[in-house]
């Protein structure tokens, strides 16, 4: 279980520093499908980077399975795994496979799991036979889906994707959606960070949005989709009354 207790936190130490986060609370079950949304610079990507210790609130506490993530960093990053939403934050290697590999070989897997882990992420994401290609060489949407890659492939019991179809091709948004709504049947907890919900709406367990730090809706999907138009999220057409 992840949970946010009252947690703010602020660019910058003087009078004037940006709070990106004001007093969020949330709790997170073992296996639910949350999509958090919020228009640009609502504090999305800053919140969820507090849920394996790579922020430090300025208030409050994070409890990943009841320990504080700062406390025990290590723990929280590999129970929550977390795909960027700029891919150069977290690549190691030289080559796809290379970086793919790079996670499940540091939980000191056998050859035969981290191959399995690494065909099936590279697949989801479209990049199935590009083990030997250079990062340097791929294309800004190659390697958003790389990143993306490398978070599925250390199957942890959350995964944060943050804005994961940016720069997806249609058969690769269809691709990762399958690979997630497996893991999500599978019992693997899904944070998906968007400002667009018209894929992802049917597939939620809940939604929450933020706005200027704070929790503005929290609620089912079908519940939530009614209020985050006026937030400047995207959600998928409503059928006329009548219809």
């Amino acid at each position: 279980m992840l949970e946010l207790d009252s947690v703010t936190h602020r660019y910058g130490e003087d009078a004037d520093a940006a709070t990106a986060v004001d007093g969020v609370s949330l709790t997170i079950p073992d296996g639910e499908f949350l999509v958090l949304c919020g228009p640009n610079g609502s504090g999305k990507s800053t919140l969820v980077r507090h849920l394996n210790g790579l922020l430090e609130p300025d208030a409050g506490r994070v409890l990943v399975d009841g320990t504080e993530a700062s406390e025990d960093p290590v723990a929280a990053r590999t129970t929550v795994g977390m795909a960027f939403q700029e891919p150069r934050d977290q690549f190691v290697a030289a080559t796809v496979g290379g970086d793919v590999r790079f996670g499940p070989e540091n939980l000191g897997l056998d050859h035969a799991e981290i191959d399995r882990r690494a065909d099936a992420a590279l697949a989801a994401v479209g990049l199935d036979g590009r083990e030997n290609d250079r990062i340097e060489t791929l294309s800004g949407g190659e390697r958003e889906r790389l990143a993306v890659a490398g978070a599925l492939a250390m199957e942890p019991n959350h995964l944060v994707l943050d804005e994961p179809f940016t720069g997806l091709d249609s058969p690769a948004r269809e691709g990762l959606l399958d690979r997630l709504r497996g893991l999500h049947a599978d019992g693997t907890g899904l944070i998906v960070v968007t400002h667009d919900l018209r894929e992802l709406l049917g597939d939620a367990d809940r939604v929450v949005c933020l706005a200027d730090g704070e929790v503005v809706v929290d609620a089912s999907p079908d519940d939530a989709a009614a209020e985050l138009p006026e937030y400047g999220v995207r959600v998928p057409d409503q059928p006329a009354a009548g219809n």
